[in-house]
């Protein structure tokens, strides 16, 4: 039975096998002249605490780190598509595992047997994938100091994510018992999985901390309902969040000693100018009158007004690897069992 599955997993491991070696072929070829060009950006400002060539080096490539990441986040929905929801329903489609389980071989053992096959597989291929990304974008994670921005891209996560796909793959292919079916359910069950643990849970594994900090009149701008250049009212102030590198920033409010948010309506009141017209247009440069009006606005909201800033330490950023990838884990032998549940029924 071993054999056979094997042989039914040849295809699918030499793909894998072939864009691995893609992969690791363009990560070879390129990481040394990322790493040469990170440390030069460094040596360019340093003893600086501050360093705007990394911060250039960092924004230059960001069109490859963002490659980079969508090749790890797709991985795992391919392996659930082509993997997991054929191994099983392609069988029974075809009607195929009727022959082997004539042959003495239990459904129990068939399942498991392919399920072991094409679970070591996808360990092998989302650990070997992610180790070369997150090794190839050590140095621009470094100069953004951003871990948190790619966190479902880096380390073990990847794994979580494909084991829970190949499952949803089976899982749906054992319920459709059609490939094509199969298929769309697992994609939407990964895209699901991913919103509800990235937007509900993942902000429960701890609480964050809270600092506050005095609204900066030199870094402070409008928040997204305001338009200096169009003239619009600002519907509020949109400060820069502090220096914490590698914090995974949640939220950045501005509040009075009260803890009551800064409104419209107050925001109007205290600067009624500050939406002033300027010349230029939209492409054209901000007047220095209306700097100076802005300036002197956050200056006047500081005198009552701060901000607080929720956010998780990069202390934590393991913590939040390992958690994701156990609650992925156990989703994953949630299915499993279920798959097998379904599969001794008549």
């Amino acid at each position: 039975m071993i054999r056979l599955a094997l042989r039914q997993f040849r295809a699918s491991a030499w793909t894998a096998a072939a864009g691995l070696g893609a992969v690791a072929a363009v990560v070879l070829a390129t990481r040394p002249h990322l790493a040469d060009a990170a440390s030069a950006a460094r040596r360019a400002c340093a003893p600086a605490a501050q360093c705007p060539a990394l911060s250039a080096f960092a924004l230059d490539n960001t069109p490859a780190r963002t490659v980079a990441g969508l090749v790890v986040i797709v991985a795992p929905a391919l392996i659930g598509a082509f993997w997991g929801a054929p191994l099983v329903a392609r069988e029974l489609e075809a009607g195929t595992h009727r022959l082997v389980w004539a042959q003495s071989v239990r459904p129990a053992r068939w399942l498991a047997t392919k399920l072991a096959v094409a679970g070591t597989a996808t360990v092998l291929a989302t650990a070997l994938l992610s180790a070369l990304v997150t090794w190839w974008a050590g140095p621009l994670d470094d100069a953004a100091a951003a871990v948190y921005g790619t966190f479902d891209q880096r380390d073990l996560v990847p794994i979580g994510y494909a084991l829970f796909a190949l499952a949803c793959g089976v899982t749906a292919g054992l319920v459709t018992r059609r490939t094509l079916p199969a298929m769309a359910v697992t994609l939407a069950g990964l895209v699901a999985a991913r919103i509800v643990v990235t937007e509900w849970l993942r902000p429960l594994v701890a609480a964050p901390r809270v600092v506050s900090v005095p609204l900066d009149p030199d870094t402070t701008g409008y928040g997204a309902g305001g338009n200096i250049l169009l003239g619009i009212g600002p519907s509020t102030l949109q400060p820069a969040p502090p220096d914490l590198p590698n914090a995974w920033i949640q939220s950045v409010h501005i509040v009075d000693s009260a803890g009551t948010p800064l409104t419209d309506q107050v925001l109007t009141a205290a600067c009624p100018t500050i939406g002033g017209e300027g010349p230029g247009g939209p492409a054209g440069p901000v007047p220095e009158a209306v700097r100076q009006r802005m300036h002197d606005c956050v200056v006047r909201i500081g005198e009552r007004y701060h901000q607080v800033v929720t956010y998780q330490p990069d202390g934590r950023y393991w913590t939040f690897q390992w958690w994701e990838l156990a609650l992925f884990t156990a989703a994953t032998a949630v299915l499993i069992g279920y798959a097998c549940r379904r599969l001794r029924r008549p």
